[in-house]
């Protein structure tokens, strides 16, 4: 059987997936590229870190204005040849240049994800 990280291993422009807890230490990752553990480690104190600031502010804007923002779903960060995204404690470094379709990774990372509506 296999692991959600071999699952998501298997998407296209997938170079390393890894699982990290609500704190931010490292579960399992894998890598298709040379991805050091230190490197894996460090990236899921990262994002345990955004994690919670995204949390606070959901949950401050949720109090204030009354706007429903919970619970998290997913972030995204792109940037240089870079994209990351994160659900939950579930990620993917993604080469963006050879990312076939976001939407399928979305969902491979256990997304809850309905594209906008086109106005």
């Amino acid at each position: 059987m296999r692991s959600i990280v071999d699952e998501l291993l298997r998407f296209e422009g997938v170079m390393a997936a890894g699982i990290f807890s609500p704190d931010g230490k490292l579960v399992d990752y894998k890598a298709n590229t040379e991805m050091p553990k230190e490197m894996a480690e460090m990236t899921a104190k990262f994002c345990g870190a955004v994690n919670m600031i995204f949390d606070a502010l959901a949950s401050a804007y949720a109090e204030l204005y009354k706007m429903k923002w919970t619970p998290q779903h997913y972030w995204i960060y792109s940037g240089g040849e870079w994209t990351v995204i994160i659900s939950g404690t579930r990620g993917v470094f993604v080469e963006s240049a050879k990312a076939a379709d976001i939407g399928k990774l979305l969902k491979g990372v256990a997304v809850c994800f309905t594209p906008l509506k086109q106005a």
